[in-house]
């Protein structure tokens, strides 16, 4: 899943929320010299992407998208998972989901140092721009698509994601509920487990 969705299985923690998105900011195994709270974070961040990498919706997801989205389908599926979310947010959440952003936003913190520029970066222009707040939208979708394709050093076809998304936004669409089902049941636990 895409931003919204690390945010989401977060939790109302917004430390723990800021810890888990600085999870694609980071590489390697060696969390050790980073703050605890922050380690946490990563490890929950790297779990959700190991639950819907091996999820087998994911698998019998993937096969129906590389036809028209090779080498590209799983960024894909984050991409559409995350409208899902957004365009769903109510099933999942009981605040809705403008009130939910204006608050993480808020508390969001920019200036951490105990992170890098780069990612406090990227934590400004995701508050200043109000990316996640799009999300709902298919236009969110297109324009997803096309940024990430641009940033990838392999020729793609990520710029028709949404057109691939609509070719297939049943089957899609039943894939992410029956995922939601069983990461919400998954990360009650879970979390528990990573975070102690």
């Amino acid at each position: 899943m895409n931003y919204l969705g690390h945010l989401y299985l977060s939790g109302n923690d917004t430390e723990l929320m800021q810890a888990n998105l600085y999870g694609d900011f980071i590489k390697g195994s060696d969390l050790s010299d980073l703050d605890p709270a922050i380690e946490k974070g990563i490890r929950l961040h790297r779990a959700i992407d190991h639950f819907i990498d091996h999820h087998q919706v994911i698998h019998e997801l993937l096969p129906l998208l590389r036809t028209e989205l090779p080498k590209v389908a799983g960024i894909a599926i984050d991409i559409y998972f995350d409208h899902l979310l957004a365009k769903n947010w109510l099933t999942f959440h009981p605040q809705p989901l403008t009130d939910y952003l204006t608050i993480v936003y808020k508390q969001l913190n920019t200036n951490d140092q105990r992170y890098s520029s780069d990612y406090l970066v990227f934590l400004q222009r995701l508050v200043q721009h109000q990316w996640i707040n799009h999300y709902p939208t298919l236009d969110a979708i297109d324009r997803m698509s096309k940024n990430i394709s641009s940033q990838l050093s392999f020729p793609n076809q990520l710029v028709n994601g949404k057109s691939v998304f609509l070719m297939h936004e049943k089957v899609i669409s039943d894939a992410f509920f029956e995922y939601m089902r069983s990461a919400n049941e998954h990360f009650l636990t879970e979390k528990l487990r990573i975070l102690s």
